[in-house]
């Protein structure tokens, strides 16, 4: 594995590309689609429009579609050499009254889901007075059809119901149950993207992937950010009766600075805050990192670096790919690949241009070599 000193060494020589114009061509297609998907809701626990949107897409780039409870699994002629997943659902509110409005992911039904130890639930306090002026967009929870736009006056914590508390203007007609998406449209500005990209940016990867003649198998799973996305995962493995130990978890990875996101393309796993992850997929992601040359280095190492100086130790976070090991013992394993970014968790989360397109690289070498057996 990566040591501490090498990510400190590869941190001080690796410089971003900031010009736009060096990725246009590349990426050109790939935010194509990701503008395509930003613009449809995916509130956790709302996210049926989405997958029905996925569905289209994914179809029409030649997969065989199946949708699941939670989970939409997209596949190709060689489904077991290589299967990925992206959690598809996105930060918003529910309203749960008259002219109440809560932070979707943690309202009291998913509160047994949630131990205190999750990076959302951690990132509560920073995040609280972010969507000062939001705008948003409220939708039918099934079909997603539009019914109004708002905008978020205020945002607090309610210490008896813990959780973030909303105060909307313009939507108070709204029923109970009804999801409020964050008006979101991706921006491109000096090599960076920014939008709420945690997680249709890997939702994106993933369509891309088929389209360019990906043969594995994907799977996209509903509700990570209320702790539930690894149960509809598991299910889909124990209904098939398949384990693996090459499954490859994408997401987005958060950075307080961006001095910090930027000193990584790419962000690896060796475990979480469940269990270790597989070393041999891990070793595998490593080698094909350095054959591209690509910067990456190790989250949980540097959370762990950063805990000796922190008054409060940081969780290494409970990943989907973590509770899925600790289910199944180890039966089902694979590794992470994540995106560095900076304002996780709200609408103006950003990642690098250079980020996005050295994960593009990275993958379509999957792509290549499952072509070529």
């Amino acid at each position: 594995m990566v040591a501490s000193a090498w990510v400190a060494d590869r941190r001080a020589e690796w410089t971003p590309l900031n010009s736009q114009t060096e990725y246009e061509s590349d990426l050109e297609r790939f935010l194509d689609i990701l503008k395509l998907l930003i613009r449809e809701p995916a509130v956790v626990g709302c996210e049926d429009s989405f997958f029905r949107v996925l569905s289209r897409e994914l179809e029409e780039a030649g997969a065989t579609v199946q949708y699941y409870q939670g989970v939409l699994v997209a596949q190709g002629s060689r489904p077991h050499d290589l299967i990925l997943s992206a959690h598809i659902d996105r930060h918003g509110l529910l309203c749960t009254g008259p002219n109440e409005f809560q932070y979707a992911a943690f309202i009291s039904g998913n509160q047994s889901e949630l131990n205190g130890d999750s990076v959302s639930e951690q990132m509560l306090k920073t995040i609280e007075h972010r969507f000062q002026n939001q705008r948003v967009q409220a939708h039918l929870p099934y079909t997603g059809t539009y019914l109004g736009q708002g905008l978020i006056t205020k945002s607090y914590i309610c210490a008896e119901r813990r959780n973030l508390i909303f105060e909307v203007d313009g939507l108070e007609f709204l029923q109970p149950g009804t999801p409020i998406a964050f008006l979101d449209r991706l921006r491109t500005e000096a090599g960076y993207i920014s939008a709420q990209l945690d997680n249709v940016i890997s939702a994106a990867l993933l369509v891309y992937l088929f389209q360019n003649g990906f043969e594995g198998t994907a799977l996209f799973t509903a509700q990570e950010e209320a702790g539930r996305s690894w149960r509809y995962a598991l299910s889909w493995f124990q209904r098939h009766q398949i384990s693996t130990q090459r499954l490859i978890v994408l997401d987005t990875s958060p950075y307080p600075t961006r001095e910090a996101a930027d000193a990584q393309q790419v962000v690896l796993r060796n475990r979480d805050a469940s269990g270790s992850f597989a070393p041999d997929m891990t070793r595998e992601l490593v080698d094909r990192c350095q054959q591209l040359d690509i910067h990456y280095s190790f989250k949980d190492i540097y959370i762990e670096e950063q805990n000796r100086t922190r008054p409060r130790p940081y969780s290494l976070g409970r990943t989907e790919l973590g509770k899925l090991v600790t289910a199944t013992s180890g039966m089902i394993n694979g590794t992470t690949l994540q995106i560095p970014t900076t304002d996780y968790h709200t609408p103006n989360e950003t990642a690098s241009l250079s980020s996005v397109d050295a994960v593009i690289r990275l993958l379509m070498s999957y792509v290549t070599d499952l072509q070529s057996w």
